[in-house]
């Protein structure tokens, strides 16, 4: 496969991650649906992981591998460059959303326990002891309703979206790596048209 079409197709799976990344950040902001205080909100959610690792981050390599196919062909070598540089940005971003992701779940949401102070009541957990693995402890959590549900949603997919544009961008850097080394698919054409 000429290395500007597999740019172009890396390029139009990473947009849609990218935009579920920003929903699913800002979907953290309103647990259950409801508008809290920002003193209410997991901190977790404040490193912007998904709106700035896993979205911004991941779209300018993501829009420069969409120009860097022109018409099948795998455009210059300076561009098959900058994208591979590009991608290798938009990997640590997406790395970046997979940690904050991981910290996320491992710490658990922010809460009312039901006597008004909204505490962290996951926090410092075993592996063994994890919430995450018993659900008949999430109903410590009385305020917001379904708070856990929400947040362990949320985390996952951005875990898993996190991990998707990781991959992508790994792998553009790699095509990016061979359309500078080797040059672009138009010359080969040409070369052997001549021939």
């Amino acid at each position: 496969m000429c290395t500007g079409k597999c740019s172009k197709c890396i390029g139009r799976l990473l947009l849609p991650l990218g935009l579920c990344a920003i929903i699913a950040n800002i979907l953290l902001y309103f647990p259950n649906g409801e508008v809290l205080d920002a003193a209410k909100i997991t901190d977790f959610v404040w490193y912007f992981h998904g709106i700035l690792g896993a979205g911004l981050i991941v779209y300018l390599p993501a829009f420069l591998m969409l120009g860097a196919g022109g018409d099948g062909c795998c455009a210059n070598r300076c561009g098959m460059l900058l994208s591979m540089l590009l991608s290798a940005m938009g990997f640590f971003g997406a790395v970046y959303c997979m940690i904050m992701s991981s910290l996320g779940l491992e710490q658990g949401p922010l809460c009312d326990t039901g006597d008004g102070d909204y505490v962290y009541p996951f926090r410092n957990q075993t592996l063994e002891e994890s919430y995450l693995f018993n659900q008949t402890t999430w109903d410590i959590c009385k305020k917001p309703k379904n708070v856990v549900l929400w947040n362990v949603t949320l985390f996952s997919i951005l875990l898993v979206i996190g991990a998707l544009e990781a991959v992508l961008c790994l792998i553009q850097v790699l095509n990016g790596l061979c359309g500078c080394l080797c040059g672009t698919c138009k010359r080969q054409r040409q070369v052997s048209v001549e021939q």
